[in-house]
């Protein structure tokens, strides 16, 4: 049995979390307390008691779920000595993944991420841009939606998130036209994401190109496990390509559906998903019919394991 671990995105924050952990593992006390050590302010405290409001803004959502899973991570390795033949994470949570590899510090993630979730912020004004998940159209056919939709704005595919799920993203009133043609020519629903800004798309690259300037100074160490990246959704195992790949990926499209789909191909048939939540294994889920998706993020969900 291959097994990967995955880690979650933005979006599966809540007030809460990681509290239980930290409060029954020393190790994942450990990890909130080098969180609040390396960004100087107290990430514990808002993962574990909120409010929501400061929870949900980008600069803060972002380290603290990647507080949060690796603090999950560093009990499940204590506890079940399981290894990962495999890591993912979702948008996000690819930091998680490389973290989990050994690629990046976690010091270092930390702080990266929470200029990320800035970057990302003031690259748009708020109101400017929109996402919305498409649900019963496949790629091919939202993408002829996005081209015809766009009329000189962008608005594009940002996240595959697995069969007849998709999220686009890009200005808002192109991102308005594409969910009524998308509802015109038979999509199951077209929903607006409550999101501050419109990730994974075009109009990304001035932050993708701020976060380059960041991840020239932090060290990427040799990867031990492979990390399946978003943006190629194939594994990447050399540290040269980890900048590159990081960079490209605030601005690509999300490729989750089939980068569960490489994984299931080279021989993985258990996933585990890491952090807040449990998202990534319902989608795991219906991506691939027959494989254990579990996941962990606090004692209950550990006994299970």
């Amino acid at each position: 049995m291959m097994i990967a671990f995955v880690f979650p995105g933005q979006g599966s924050q809540y007030a809460g979390m990681g509290k239980e952990l930290a409060e029954n593992f020393p190790v994942a006390r450990e990890v909130f307390s080098e969180a609040n050590d390396a960004l100087g302010i107290d990430l514990a405290r808002l993962c574990f008691e909120g409010p929501e409001a400061d929870l949900k803004l980008t600069t803060n959502t972002q380290p603290a779920i990647l507080a949060t899973s690796i603090a999950a991570l560093r009990v499940l390795q204590q506890e079940t000595g399981l290894v990962a033949d495999f890591a993912a994470g979702h948008s996000l949570g690819e930091y998680s993944a490389l973290v989990c590899s050994g690629a990046l510090r976690f010091d270092a993630a930390v702080r990266t991420v929470r200029q990320r979730g800035s970057f990302m912020q003031q690259a748009v004004p708020v109101g400017v841009g929109a996402m919305a998940a498409i649900l019963g159209l496949d790629g091919s056919e939202l993408d002829a939606i996005c081209r015809e939709a766009a009329q000189g704005e962008i608005v594009s595919a940002a996240n595959f998130n697995s069969p007849g799920q998709v999220v686009i993203a890009g200005h808002t009133g192109a991102v308005e036209r594409a969910m009524e043609l998308a509802k015109a020519r038979g999509a199951k629903r077209a929903l607006p994401l409550p999101v501050s800004a419109p990730f994974h798309c075009a109009l990304m690259e001035p932050a993708g190109k701020r976060l380059r300037e960041v991840l020239t100074g932090i060290e990427v160490g040799a990867l031990t496990v492979p990390v399946v990246t978003n943006v190629e959704a194939q594994p990447n195992q050399e540290p040269s390509r980890v900048r590159e790949l990081l960079v490209a990926q605030v601005s690509a499209p999300v490729r989750w559906d089939e980068s569960v789909q490489t994984m299931n191909q080279l021989g993985v048939d258990r996933f585990i998903e890491i952090g807040p939540g449990k998202v990534l294994a319902g989608l795991v889920k219906r991506i691939v019919k027959g494989v254990a998706a579990q996941n962990i993020e606090d004692c209950a969900s550990l006994k299970a394991l």
